[in-house]
């Protein structure tokens, strides 16, 4: 099996034949001496940079690819911006020297052909190049997480050497539903695939259905993709025909249900292959739930330990000292070959509520014994003095669902709160409840403090979607008393008002389709009646790409609320 290239040596002119297929486009395919050059024209620009620190967003991999490594032999320290929100770009914009991308006052690469020529790529130190990542950490502010290219490039060998090995055939594409700009993404669309020789992971699905189109396509594929999709791929969809290429199934960010597990395999032919870390340690372990069932194998390289505590702790040339031990915040049960373990969840998060000390975490296991819970998570709605209180977001089963829609929130709340009662004292149950589809996850793939906490206070309603196509979609939004735009903007009548509702339009629309627009116009607009707390609203969308038209209608069972055209910003 061959090991692969190391990372200080992919983007060497030298390092692979001329024509030695880089990546797979649309256009035709995009060879190794087309993206050296590319390379080459990132490095020169870099270098005319001064300062360190250059920040990189860029949505298509290819690009992202050539002006990474064009950061690194120009001596520069590429940081991964997460989003191009304007509250992450204020707050992390203000400490880069320069711009690369999709980001404001963005420089470009060098177009001067002979500037081209005289960049001379040399092997990279790979204790000196260095990649600057953002993790939400606990309280959901971006922590800064400086990684070394050394610690890549041993987790790239290691994932070669497990798995490489079931991807030997030429022409494997990668398809992703994951972002590139977080760790998983990183390595397994990026680094890995340039390392080994594999087609660039080029393609990126949004939703089941572009997937099937992308597999289709594709002789020859690998999907990198999150527990959030596959424990969702409706049945419905012709995945028979879809996977007749696909070679295998690689999942992070969460460890998948058995249920989800068997799930994927039914559809999709494999059974996933589940990588365990976070973007602190790198990948530490493995499984595939068909073979390994709840056992998790280390990588290589990777020793384990329990803690008096009962929480893991790793050794791992992942980390940025292989010899350090790391202490995780997940309880274990090691094997006695002191390569395997069985997860048992998050260590306990005990609060204080009403002078009581309350495990979250207990509470939230008691909660997902129950038939109609999938999932549940647990937060402290701070108030003043002794007033905080705890906050619950249920992800309903389907039988959840049915109930709530026959009985209602009261009778829910209600019988989940009693299944409480013999965890904690009554003072300490949650007050405050939030039912949803999917627990909301960033783009790792991961559910954050932050995202649930808004849901306590939100902007936009929490959307349970009943429809989404690439043109249509129909949303219920149901309007909480809590919503932050009732607030005092009508004294004496709480209502929400028009430019909240254009508000969710825009931003819904874009959770629904993928949208990156602006728009510039809104016609046909008209307010019919007000929507009020304690509405069930459902959201009509319908996405015209060829006019850049994005049409909607609010309704409820008291009628329509409102109406209109939106168009995009266009030059």
């Amino acid at each position: 099996m061959n090991p692969g290239l190391t990372l200080a040596q992919v983007a060497l002119p030298q390092s692979r034949a001329a024509t030695h297929a880089v990546a797979q486009l649309a256009t035709g395919v995009v060879t190794h001496a087309q993206w050296v050059r590319q390379v080459q024209a990132w490095c020169a620009a870099l270098q005319q940079v001064p300062g360190q620190d250059v920040a990189l967003y860029l949505d298509e991999p290819l690009a992202f690819a050539a002006a990474l490594w064009g950061a690194w032999h120009a001596g520069k320290t590429p940081v991964l911006l997460s989003d191009v929100h304007p509250q992450t770009s204020a707050q992390l914009l203000p400490q880069v020297a320069a711009c690369v991308g999709q980001l404001p006052g963005a420089i470009v690469p060098a177009h001067d052909a002979a500037v081209v020529d005289a960049v001379a790529l040399q092997p990279l130190n790979m204790t000196q190049a260095r990649v600057v990542l953002f993790t939400s950490g606990s309280t959901g502010m971006p922590e800064r997480i400086e990684k070394h290219l050394a610690q890549l490039d041993a987790e790239v060998h290691a994932l070669q050497s497990v798995f490489g090995a079931d991807l030997v055939p030429p022409g494997v594409q990668v398809l992703a539903t994951v972002s590139h700009h977080h760790i998983y993404g990183l390595l397994f669309r990026l680094l890995w695939p340039l390392s080994s020789g594999r087609l660039l992971g080029t393609h990126f699905a949004r939703y089941p259905e572009e997937l099937v189109q992308q597999l289709q396509a594709a002789p020859s594929g690998l999907l990198v993709s999150s527990p959030a999709l596959l424990g969702r791929l409706p049945a419905q969809l012709d995945w028979g025909a879809a996977t007749t290429g696909l070679r295998g199934v690689f999942s992070s960010g969460g460890p998948l249900s058995a249920e989800a597990s068997m799930h994927t395999q039914q559809l999709l032919g494999h059974s996933p292959t589940e990588v365990f870390g976070s973007s602190e340690t790198g990948g530490i372990a493995w499984r595939r739930r068909a073979e390994d069932g709840d056992v998790w194998q280390t990588l290589p390289g990777v020793a384990l330990r329990v803690l008096d505590s009962g929480c893991l702790a790793v050794q791992s040339p992942h980390l940025p000292q292989a010899s350090v031990w790391w202490e995780t915040a997940d309880r274990v049960e090691a094997s006695p070959d002191g390569h395997s373990f069985v997860l048992l969840g998050r260590s306990d998060r005990v609060v204080k509520i009403a002078e009581k000390r309350v495990s979250l975490t207990a509470m939230e296991r008691s909660l997902q014994a129950h038939d109609w819970v999938k999932q549940a998570r647990a937060v402290v709605l701070e108030g003043d003095g002794a007033s905080a209180r705890v906050g619950m977001v249920v992800e309903l089963a389907e039988c959840g669902w049915q109930v709530l829609q026959q009985q209602g929130r009261r009778a829910v709340g209600q019988a989940l709160r009693s299944v409480l009662e013999g965890v904690v004292e009554r003072v300490a149950l949650p007050r405050s409840w939030r039912y949803v589809e999917q627990l909301p996850v960033n783009t790792q793939s991961k559910t954050t403090q932050q995202s649930l906490l808004a849901l306590f206070n939100p902007v936009v309603p929490q959307p349970h979607w009943l429809e989404r196509s690439t043109t249509q979609a129909v949303a219920e939004l149901y309007i909480q008393p809590q919503l932050r735009v009732l607030e005092g903007h009508f004294p004496g009548a709480t209502l929400v008002p028009g430019v909240a509702q254009l508000h969710w339009v825009v931003s819904l629309g874009q959770q629904a389709f993928g949208l990156k627009s602006r728009f510039a116009d809104v016609q046909l607009l008209k307010f019919q009646q007000p929507i009020l707390p304690g509405d069930t609203v459902q959201l009509q969308l319908q996405w015209q790409a060829e006019k850049g038209c994005l049409q909607f209608a609010l309704t409820s069972a008291r009628g329509a609320h409102a109406s209109g055209k939106l168009l995009e910003w266009r030059l």
